[in-house]
């Protein structure tokens, strides 16, 4: 499905093909709802910088104009990571998977149904039914209005604690919107038969997806090895956010250990302290 609006500057998808020992490691990093590749590229910048190759895909109906989001579902978004996954998994020999909020839903979705995930990180990602408002009028405003104000779907604009700019849409489709909230039940109740490796990540200071949904997955993910990580300096947009440094150095470990690559020393990148 062709987008009708131009990509908004900057939400562009984002790729590196890798390079020196950890080339053959690839790692798809999905964005969320209403936002765009502008909320992850700093994460797959920095990945691709320790030389994974990495893609940042733009999903169906983002990065351009809320009405373009109006004509896409949960099934176009999944499409998309689907196929960048499989083309990079093509050409890697080993592939995490990576997301962010929704995006973090979209890749626990995958990870339990497709072959050939070695790893998966899911940050501040969501599996449990919403109780804000927008949420509980969802199946009625999906009738009647194309568009609604993100507030009422309980997004906090830009949650950040640093005050960065996600770029996201600050109108929501409630059409697009309850075709996720539709997925939930489902993607809640196959995480036990996620087998992959999995670092979930939160922020206890969320104010746009509840940390009781990365509970959720730590307590219900059926996989042997999984890793916690809280994320105590940032927002819901931690990939944005003060913890950025933190979740590139433990997701490249993560990447490292789980591949077995032993040669690629770990090297924390000097950009200063927030």
């Amino acid at each position: 499905m062709a987008d009708r609006f131009r990509v908004t500057p900057g939400a562009e998808p984002w790729s590196s093909p890798g390079h020196g020992k950890r080339a053959g490691v690839g790692i798809v990093v999905v964005h969320g709802f209403t936002g765009c590749p502008v909320s992850v590229r700093p994460l797959g910048e920095r990945l691709a910088e320790r030389g994974f190759a990495v893609e940042v895909p733009r999903l169906p109906g983002h990065g351009t104009h809320v009405l373009d989001l109006v004509k896409t579902r949960y099934a176009d978004w999944r499409g998309e990571a689907e196929r960048v996954f499989q083309d990079l998994k093509s050409r890697t020999r080993a592939t995490l998977l990576v997301g962010l909020s929704m995006g973090g839903t979209l890749v626990l979705d995958m990870a339990a149904q497709l072959r050939g995930v070695a790893g998966v990180v899911a940050i501040n990602a969501l599996v449990s039914s919403r109780d804000d408002i927008g949420s509980r009028l969802a199946p009625i405003l999906a009738k009647i209005v194309p568009v609604a104000p993100a507030s009422l779907a309980g997004l906090a604009k830009n949650d950040c604690a640093n005050g960065a700019d996600e770029k996201a849409y600050p109108w929501v489709s409630p059409r697009a919107g309850y075709s996720l909230l539709r997925e939930l039940p489902r993607i809640r109740s196959q995480l036990a038969w996620l087998r992959a490796p999995l670092l979930v990540a939160y922020s206890p200071q969320d104010h746009s997806v509840d940390p009781e949904n990365s509970r959720i997955i730590l307590q219900s993910a059926g996989s042997q090895d999984v890793t916690e990580l809280r994320l105590e300096r940032s927002y819901h947009v931690a990939t944005l956010d003060y913890d950025l440094d933190l979740l590139d150095h433990e997701i490249s470990a993560f990447a490292d250990r789980i591949t077995g690559d032993k040669t690629a020393p770990l090297q924390s990148l000097d950009r200063g302290t927030a």
